[in-house]
């Protein structure tokens, strides 16, 4: 009787582990299943987009990426027609084909409005805001890179998903950080892993640091790089520190613990003896907590001095290179200053080497950005204008569009850039057409003045090209290339930059930003 029994529990033990095996074997089937199913909702245009993409076809993956875009809001699958779109619009401004990458962003924004309503139309529009604010931070207009990070956040909040909201903090921080805000990204930064702290999720934090690290590393930022690795860090010796602070206090608690059975027991030697050796191990365990943090935070100090100097070599590295082209331009001079500087190849090098002189000293200088001048800008702007007079063809027309207004600015500087950039449109400017400059404050700290002229463009494959020196091997007699090179390391020496217009197609526009 007793040996039936086993042999029926045995039966019964062997059923349940194969209903076990069974249901498992089914959840891994439903799961391929799952998987197989969300394969087969990408279409077969944006898996042929994706193909044409990789291969690095880049008009061909565009047009087809738009035709996924139709054909997805045609079937009610709007959230992967958004992603299709603005996968169309990257690929249009990586080719510097703004105009066409906002009309395009417009249209999927429209087509939004049209087919959706409510919280779910909010998170689809969060998705296209976030795509324009990747254009303008990437045509470094400022201006118009906060006014859509303010749209991204009231679409955030509208569409009440919590996803989109983490995200819109991990955009906040990197928007931050690559516009130089350092304080702004560090805040967003420290919430974004007080949220994450808060729910104990470790893993989510490690990847959101690995996140803004790859974003500083693909945006060429070292000062995000370095402030999100120091972040980085600092959070991860926290973590330790934490993990050390409660084994610490679990080893008091045993020891209190122990002390507490000391006192109940029998006060026996021998009982006394196998506690004593007890708190003895403990106490082992709690000095080898307190090295092991001790290690860390060593740890810690080392890697941050050894990125200290990192920083310093790359510096020191740059003013000998400057101090090198410069001492050559230097020994050149008096050997050039013998020569007959009325033979035009002479007066090419003279300049050239002057030119080399110039742009080593912005490189080296540390004063400049500092010497700032009032100035009346009316005034300031009619007299940029009067020096190129007498260079323009006949009919050229002179304008200028400025109120009365004063303005704080390196006058050397300014100046140096201003008469280039008319210098080269009174030469490039044809009859009857006209040259203009003008002022604009676009902020309490942010101020430009734009020098524009009607006539031939610089076509697009080379308008970046322009402010690289050195870039090819040219005719000194024709020009050393370096004029514009120049004005673009003026405009960063004082915190801001000079650009061509993407968007003005009627001759050339140069905008000089200033950051007061």
């Amino acid at each position: 009787m007793h040996y039936h029994c086993i042999q029926y529990e045995e039966q019964l033990i062997n059923n349940k582990m194969k209903r076990k095996f069974l249901i498992t074997l089914f959840a891994l089937l439903f799961s391929w299943i799952a998987v197989g199913a969300q394969e087969i909702q990408k279409s077969e245009l944006q898996q042929r987009a994706e193909d044409e993409d990789a291969r690095g076809h880049v008009a061909t993956a565009r047009y087809t990426y738009i035709r996924a875009f139709e054909d997805y809001f045609d079937k009610g699958q709007s959230s992967l027609g958004v992603d299709c779109g603005t996968k169309a619009t990257a690929l249009y401004y990586k080719e510097n084909y703004y105009k066409e990458a906002f009309e395009l962003l417009r249209r999927v924004d429209q087509t939004i409005d049209a087919k959706e309503q409510g919280a779910a139309r909010s998170a689809l529009h969060y998705m296209v805001t976030k795509e324009r604010l990747k254009i303008y931070m990437k045509l470094r207009k400022s201006a118009n890179a906060a006014e859509q990070l303010n749209i991204l956040e009231n679409h955030a909040n509208a569409s009440g998903d919590e996803k989109v909201k983490d995200d819109l903090l991990l955009t906040k921080a990197n928007y931050y950080y690559s516009t130089g805000q350092n304080e702004k990204g560090n805040e967003i930064l420290a919430e974004v892993t007080r949220k994450l702290t808060s729910d104990e999720d470790n893993e989510k934090i490690d990847e959101l640091f690995q996140t803004l690290i790859a974003n500083g590393r693909s945006s060429n930022s070292a000062t995000m790089v370095a402030q999100s690795y120091c972040n980085y860090m600092a959070w991860k010796d926290s973590l330790a520190a934490q993990k050390a602070a409660a084994e610490v206090a679990a080893l008091k608690q045993q020891i209190a613990a122990n002390e507490t059975v000391i006192a109940d027991k029998d006060s026996s030697l021998s009982s006394r003896s196998t506690v004593i050796v007890g708190l003895s191990i403990l106490a082992a365990i709690l000095a080898a907590v307190l090295v092991l943090g001790a290690i860390v935070l060593l740890r810690f100090i080392a890697l941050t001095r050894k990125q200290k100097a990192t920083i310093e070599q790359v510096k020191e590295s740059s003013a000998q290179k400057a101090k090198f082209i410069n001492n050559i331009s230097a020994q050149l001079a008096p050997s050039l200053q013998k020569l007959d500087s009325s033979i035009p190849e002479v007066k090419a090098l003279t300049e050239f080497s002057d030119h080399i002189q110039t742009l080593a000293a912005i490189e080296t200088d540390t004063d400049e950005s500092s010497e700032m001048e009032d100035v009346q800008v009316q005034p300031f702007c009619e007299s940029m204008l009067e020096e190129i007079r007498s260079k323009v063809k006949p009919n050229v027309e002179l304008m200028m569009k400025a109120q009365k207004t004063s303005a704080s600015i390196n006058k050397k500087y300014v100046t140096h850039i201003l008469q280039h950039l008319l210098g080269n449109a009174a030469l490039y400017t044809p009859e009857g057409e006209h040259i203009t400059i003008d002022f604009k404050k676009r902020s309490v700290h942010t101020q430009q003045f734009i020098v524009s002229n009607t006539g031939s463009s610089i076509p697009e494959e080379k308008r970046e090209d322009v402010f690289k020196p050195f870039l090819e091997v040219k005719d000194l007699a024709q020009g050393d290339g370096l004029g514009l090179p120049i004005c673009k390391a003026m405009a960063q020496k004082m915190n801001g930059d000079l650009t061509i217009d993407p968007t003005f197609t009627k001759g050339v526009r140069f905008i000089l930003d200033l950051h007061v």
